[in-house]
């Protein structure tokens, strides 16, 4: 099998601009604008990340927000409710696009036969009980259900009556069908998902081809590895690996290899296509957008070593709590940690730290002012201050260029 050997800096850059052009990320606006921009945003990329965390705009409103210009948070509920969308478990919980809503089902028949997701034990007696009041009277959110226990704390505390409505919702016996900020409400799942939709289980051939398909069309290219991440049913893995070598052998899909050793499988002729051309702007990623996750490619194609570091004791953090990836062209070139101040409507940058760079350093400060202006208008801030930067000697300047955004956001 032939493989193609990445050694210069402008192959290199091509193989970048094919990953990021892939992820809606070099254009302008890739996929459309506001509302329908967003539901083929979802359909291309195969998923949106949900996080809890707040310090700035929650990621599943990130992610769309840095591909669909006048993307607004309320539209991704709406998406929920008009079905274009559902709630489930990717490699973490996530808004997949209805169309693939039965490569969920392997998941949710494993759950049902024993397989643990979150808990060992489950109350099947109080899990029927549920199930059948939803069935009586309509949706219910688990705050609904009363309950003795008092004690709470963390996820790990959820009250009985939460438990088993997530574990009915994980084995594929509700859905989520509206969302309260982080207040699910659960439905029946015939009552939710539309009846144009495939609800046939997948074989595990047709689930290899759907991973590999998607994969291949929203990043460019994929590693075995990053084929089949976070997914550890062994049987999946097998049929992926068997139709990566049917399509070797057929000459449909090529192999690349980066200075790093990696190895990516690309579909014939991809790095010989048409792609964006690039352009000075700069996105403010959320660390869970769907191009930075895999850590390990991000290192390989843009050798930027990224850590989301509030999983990091404070003592050992070297940027901050909640850094964002700053893409500059086709670079990664920084990392700011932020904070969106609600009550005053103030955006505190309390880090900013840019990488070794090759890029005139007037064009970086242009850039990073449009995007933080942008940045500031999704956070829904009126003003914006910035501690620290790195290198020092551009924190005065900083300050200065952002000074006039106070009034003019």
């Amino acid at each position: 099998m032939s493989m193609i050997e990445i050694k210069r800096p402008q192959e290199l850059a091509r193989l970048r601009r094919l990953a990021l052009a892939a992820q809606g990320l070099l254009q302008a606006q890739p996929y459309g604008r506001g509302l329908a921009g967003a539901r083929r945003a979802v359909n291309h990329i195969g998923y949106v990340q949900i996080d809890t965390i707040s310090v700035v705009e929650r990621a599943h409103h990130h992610v769309l927000h840095s591909r669909v210009p006048e993307f607004k948070p309320a539209m991704t509920n709406q998406m929920l409710l008009d079905r274009d969308i559902f709630e489930y478990w990717a490699h973490a919980a996530a808004f997949l696009p209805i169309a693939d809503f039965r490569f969920s089902l392997p998941y949710k028949h494993a759950l049902k036969s024993g397989q643990t997701h979150w808990y060992r034990t489950r109350d099947k007696k109080l899990m029927g009980e549920l199930l059948a009041r939803i069935r009586s009277d309509g949706p219910l959110r688990s705050r609904d259900v009363e309950t003795d226990t008092t004690k709470r704390g963390g996820w790990w505390d959820w009250k009985p009556a939460k438990k088993a409505l997530e574990q009915m919702y994980m084995e594929g016996d509700l859905m989520v069908s509206d969302r309260e900020g982080f207040q699910k409400t659960y439905d029946l799942t015939e009552r939710v998902l539309p009846s144009h939709v495939n609800a046939q289980m997948p074989s595990m051939e047709e689930f290899a081809a759907h991973i590999v398909d998607q994969q291949l069309r929203c990043h460019g290219f994929a590693s075995l590895k990053g084929l089949v991440y976070q997914r550890r049913n062994a049987e999946l893995r097998k049929a992926v690996r068997a139709l990566i070598n049917e399509r070797l052998a057929q000459r449909a899909l090529e192999q690349v290899k980066v200075s790093s050793g990696e190895v990516f499988l690309v579909e014939t002729g991809a790095l010989e296509r048409p792609l964006p051309r690039l352009k000075s702007r700069m996105l403010i990623l959320s660390p869970f957008d769907n191009s930075v996750i895999q850590r390990e490619r991000l290192k390989a194609l843009f050798q930027y070593d990224y850590q989301l570091e509030c999983y990091v004791p404070a003592a050992k953090r070297q940027y901050g709590y909640f850094c964002l990836p700053l893409l500059y062209r086709d670079d990664f070139i920084g990392r700011m940690d932020c904070k969106a101040h609600r009550k005053v409507s103030h955006l505190e940058i309390k880090s900013l730290h840019f990488e070794q760079h090759n890029f005139d350093e007037e064009l970086i400060i242009t850039a990073f002012v449009d995007a933080i202006t942008r940045f500031c208008h999704f956070q829904e801030c009126d003003s914006v201050s910035l501690t620290k930067a790195d290198p020092k000697h551009l924190t005065q300047r900083l300050r200065n260029e952002l000074a006039p955004l106070g009034t003019s956001l």
